[in-house]
């Protein structure tokens, strides 16, 4: 389905909570993908990354654990194509929640942002 809005989420991330509370507020209907057991996928990224509109790197979760675990040195020497091998591998280094509908793809929640792409949904 085309208009269909797919959000990846971390049940324990508070920030998706905030996500998925103003989708609910809004009668926005989704379908929740666990982002930890189903990370986003080397196509699924190498589509998504360039419809968000912001470079790979403003897809790392830079506060969590995996980030911290690489390191920033690592993190700031690798390639874009080795950026999406990890992302793709660890759904922790993600910044969440992702949200895709057709060509729109939002990463990290801004309710103006929601408000611009999904009035209307």
């Amino acid at each position: 389905m085309k208009n269909e809005v797919l959000v990846l989420s971390y049940a324990g991330c508070g920030t998706c909570k905030k996500a998925l509370q103003w989708l609910n507020q809004h009668g926005v209907a989704y379908r929740l993908r666990a982002i930890v057991d189903a990370p986003p996928t080397q196509a699924e990224l190498a589509q998504w990354v360039p419809q968000s509109g912001v470079s790979v790197r403003k897809w790392l979760n830079t506060s969590g654990q995996s980030y911290r675990a690489l390191g920033k040195e690592k993190v700031d020497a690798a390639s874009d194509a080795q950026l999406i091998r990890w992302l793709a591998a660890d759904g922790k280094l993600v910044k969440r929640p992702v949200l895709v509908q057709g060509n729109t793809v939002l990463v990290g929640f801004k309710p103006e942002t929601y408000s611009q792409h999904l009035s209307g949904t």
